[in-house]
């Protein structure tokens, strides 16, 4: 069983509380998985890197998790997590083999850009999971290689995920409708140009490209000249890379991206949900 692979853009902690178009589309792709026999979930956030040249795997047997903001707690603090910690050394010696200075991290506890989507995708139970840190120097054709020698696990059935974000800048939010009311999807005001021209040029290389062009489409955009007004910071693009690796072997040429939800967030955050492929009997 050949499993598609998704990019999700996490959003604010306030995503896992609200009802959303995002949170039906990420249901939807976890009831997709269950029907079809998910062996297990490899991820990549947005909240985790490490340093110098390195890459970590989780590999603590009980995680915790950090705290969400904004979010009752009933939301989280029940759901257990299920951490896979045969198939997190099996990732170690495969990224090993690869080249990469690869170690579990057996202290490390979930953060909420993993566990958000985890809960809104499988809210009966959490399937076996492995998560993969980024690199600190946020170089995007390492983080594209990382997904790139992972991807053969989508022909045992494993699911490759990306949280992070298609727009996602908190210096240029507005937050004042949630700090004040609540209210994450107020939209006083339409976004600013700079987020919907960078959110159309993520749509047109996501869904005009395959193979081994959306690597270079998507390790691409970082160039583009909204990429910093769009991206603050690297860490929430990151794990584009990682789901274009994934997603674009020669294998997979002719297979498109579709984007199949998204919500605009705090007036200029753009949570776009993208997939890639479906779940195929090989």
């Amino acid at each position: 069983m050949r499993s598609p692979v998704h990019w999700f853009s996490h959003g604010s902690t306030m995503m896992l509380g609200e009802e959303s178009d995002s949170a039906t589309c990420w249901k939807a792709c976890g009831d997709a998985a269950v029907a079809h026999g998910v062996k297990g979930v490899i991820m990549m956030g947005a909240h985790w890197d490490a340093l110098g040249d390195a890459v970590h795997v989780a590999t603590n047997p009980r995680p915790g998790k950090s705290p969400v903001a904004y979010v009752h707690p009933s939301k989280y603090q029940d759901y257990a997590l299920n951490p896979d910690i045969d198939t997190a050394e099996r990732c170690i010696e495969m990224l090993k083999a690869n080249g990469f200075d690869a170690a579990g991290d057996p202290k490390f506890d979930w953060i909420h850009d993993t566990y958000l989507i985890l809960i809104r995708m499988f809210p009966d139970g959490c399937p076996p999971t492995v998560l993969i840190s980024m690199n600190a120097k946020f170089d995007p054709h390492y983080h594209m290689k990382v997904g790139a020698t992972l991807r053969p696990l989508r022909e045992e059935g494993y699911l490759l995920i990306g949280s992070g974000g298609a727009v996602h800048n908190l210096y240029r939010n507005k937050w004042e409708p949630m700090i004040r009311y609540r209210d994450n999807f107020a939209q006083e005001t339409p976004p600013d140009e700079w987020a919907l021209e960078f959110r159309q040029a993520v749509q047109d290389v996501i869904t005009n490209n395959s193979g081994p062009k959306l690597r270079r489409g998507i390790t691409r955009l970082m160039k583009h000249p909204q990429y910093r007004e769009a991206h603050a910071t690297d860490d929430h693009f990151m794990s584009a890379m990682f789901v274009s690796g994934a997603a674009g072997s020669f294998e997979d040429e002719g297979t498109y991206g579709q984007l199949v939800a998204e919500d605009w967030e705090l007036t200029n955050m753009c949570n776009s949900q993208y997939t890639f492929g479906e779940w195929v009997t090989v």
